[in-house]
């Protein structure tokens, strides 16, 4: 396993295996996790066929296996360069702005890739968010959280609940959203995902979306969807535990990461030719929208 330290962790007993067009390679477990991931996994990237959308923007899909609910799971994976596009959010409400209604369906026609952001415990999302360089609501504390800010040229930061507290950090963001729980820090899987009875579930099973950035700045959105019968089932909302859903971040080469609503609100869309959609079956109050910087 390509991780810089492995630890015998108090998990709940699970493996993940990737399909390589030969069989099922396993390529994670429980009882062996990596604390630390320092680099790419090989054999996971190794399945990875990447297409270009457009400049900055690219594409790609494999095939895992889990346990139980989750012995059949698709991965899609987008890989952005943000200094060549520019990350927006978005909003949407219905019903005298009481009810969330931002899809997928709203992205506007430039759009080359679309995605719902941060968690949202009712209508409203939680925690920071800024749009168009102006705060919409103010940050939240947690102790897994991590606010995501982006400014004009392109520039990410990952900012926790000490550094937004700090005078003059917020300065300078033309968008930003804050989602729970880190998955990474610098490629450490944080102790609360490593140890049952530390704040987070560590078996639940639910379909997954997250946020990362690896160490070359790139940025990666992961989503995962149930594969057992084709994508006619697709929006079943079986998947990965947290822990997993970190490994696969962490096997992709994401440095920092951090998960975004699942379940059926998870929802993506990629401008390829033709375009590709993965629909949520619940609307959102917050959208990531990406298109050409120029």
């Amino acid at each position: 396993m390509n991780a810089a330290l492995a630890l015998a962790c108090l998990l709940p007993a699970s493996t993940l295996a990737v399909w390589t067009g030969k069989g099922w390679e396993e390529w994670w477990r429980s009882n062996d996790a990596p604390a630390q991931w320092a680099a790419p996994l090989p054999l996971l990237s190794a399945t990875l066929r990447w297409r270009s959308v457009a400049p900055g923007v690219q594409w790609s899909e494999t095939r895992l296996s889990g346990r139980g609910e989750a012995w059949r799971i698709r991965l899609i994976v987008a890989r952005l360069d943000p200094r060549l596009v520019r990350i927006q959010l978005d909003t949407a409400y219905r019903s005298q702005g009481t009810r969330a209604a931002w899809t997928i369906d709203r992205a506007p026609e430039a759009t080359l890739l679309a995605v719902n952001a941060g968690q949202f415990p009712r209508s409203f999302p939680w925690g920071w968010v800024v749009l168009n360089g102006r705060e919409y609501q103010p940050p939240g504390v947690g102790p897994l959280s991590v606010a995501v800010a982006f400014d004009s040229s392109g520039g990410v930061r990952w900012l926790d609940t000490e550094a937004l507290a700090r005078q003059g950090t917020r300065w300078g963001v033309a968008a930003a959203f804050q989602s729970y729980p880190r998955l990474l820090v610098e490629g450490a899987v944080p102790p609360p995902l490593r140890e049952e009875g530390l704040g987070v579930d560590l078996s639940h099973r639910d379909a997954r979306a997250a946020f990362g950035q690896a160490a070359d700045g790139s940025i990666l959105i992961a989503m995962t969807r149930f594969d057992g019968a084709g994508e006619a089932l697709d929006f079943v909302p079986f998947g990965l535990t947290v822990p997993e859903m970190a490994a696969v971040m962490g096997a992709l080469g994401a440095r920092n990461a951090v998960l975004l609503d699942g379940g059926i609100s998870s929802q993506l869309l990629i401008a390829d030719h033709p375009a590709r959609r993965w629909p949520g079956l619940r609307a959102v109050p917050l959208g990531l929208v990406v298109t050409a910087r120029n």
